[in-house]
Order: C-alpha cells, then structure tokens, then sequence
C-alpha cells in the first residue's frame, strides 16, 4: 500500500496529501476532540482488515503553533480498528521525550494503549509501566515503525533497530480482534506519514 493509491478516511482529523521536502506525504491533524487524549483520531486505510502480520509506516512529526505545553508530539499507528471506530489497539511516540534529561519523561518515549478503555493516564493512574518506554527519537525527523503483530502480542520496533522499542504480551482486545489500518496522531501534532506497507499473514 502506497499514499497515492489507498483511499483514506479522516476519523476526527484534517487529512490532506501534501509536499514535504519535495515528496509527496500525507498530512493529519486532529480536527475533533482537540484536547483529548487517546481518541479515536487517525487517518484511516478504507477496506483495510487486518489480524496477523506487519505494519510499516516512516512518520514525522511538528508540534503546531497553538500546541499546549504538555504536547509531545504525538504520533503513531492505529490498528484492529473496529467498523464503528469505537475499539482499537495502538502504539504511538513521543519525540519531545526522546531526548530529555529528565529520567521520567524519557521513559515516555513510546506508549501502547487499546481503545477506549486502556488509555495512557489509565495505566499511569494504576503505577503500570508496561506499556512505555524509552527511545531516540526528536520532532522535524523521519522515524521508520515497524509493527509485528501475533495474537495478542505486539512487537514495536523504530528506525530499523533489532531490539524492539516495546513489547506488548497482552494487548487488551485480546488474540482475536481485527479491523483497519489508521496513522494516528494526538494534541496539538502535525503529523507526516510516507511509505507506508501492510502485510498480513492471515
């Protein structure tokens, strides 16, 4: 799957295919649910189904102008995305967090939560530190995903690292949900999506 040839829905986004340094990307924005966190606000692949295999995408992000202090630059993948866009799974970074000096936040520099209950404020609110970690990653920089998902498990690798980013033994919509594709992106984050590839096994 290419930009050029996959139709996309716009869930609570402003979705547009764009130039970015002389390439042709695709450009989303939340455009409902501004200053919530962990909705449902991707850029959707329309007829995608998908169970089992690999999810590769190369994303960049920007803070916008109007970005509140606590944005990180949010940005990421959503996947098993039910028909009525009410159930998911996702795995998404931070790059201001990648980084920093500050032991806690760059521990924050990528983060899985499953929609819509197992959001990250759940998680922190219960002390469990699973589902986040650390990585080198900053904003204004192409970062390659790699998504290997088996079941319940998901591995999350970045810029092509044999050592995945997280491991997620127990993802929350359990081993056999499945649904769509969509790039997800979160407050007060412009975000960059290219070269995107979907291989399912099953």
């Amino acid at each position: 799957m290419n930009t050029e040839s996959t139709p996309i829905e716009a869930v609570h986004t402003a979705v547009e295919q764009t130039t970015l340094n002389g390439e042709s990307v695709l450009r989303v924005v939340k455009k409902d649910k501004i200053m919530e966190f962990d909705e449902n606000t991707y850029a959707k692949l329309s007829g995608s189904t998908f169970h089992n295999g690999t999810i590769e995408v190369k994303m960049l992000s920007r803070l916008l102008p109007d970005a509140p202090d606590f944005a990180r630059g949010f940005i990421g993948i959503a996947f098993r995305i039910n028909q009525e866009d009410t159930k998911f799974e996702s795995f998404y970074v931070r790059p201001t967090n990648g980084r920093v000096d500050d032991p806690v936040r760059k521990n924050r520099g990528v983060q899985y939560f499953s929609y819509p209950k197992y959001t990250f404020d759940y998680f922190r609110n219960l002390a469990i530190t699973d589902f986040e970690g650390p990585a080198d990653i900053g904003l204004d920089e192409w970062i390659s995903l790699k998504a290997v998902i088996n079941g319940a498990k998901g591995e999350f690798y970045l810029n092509d690292s044999k050592e995945p980013a997280l491991v997620v033994e127990n993802m929350k919509h359990g081993a056999d949900a499945k649904g769509a594709v969509g790039f997800f992106v979160d407050i007060g984050t412009e975000a960059f999506f290219k070269d995107w590839k979907i291989t399912a096994i099953d």
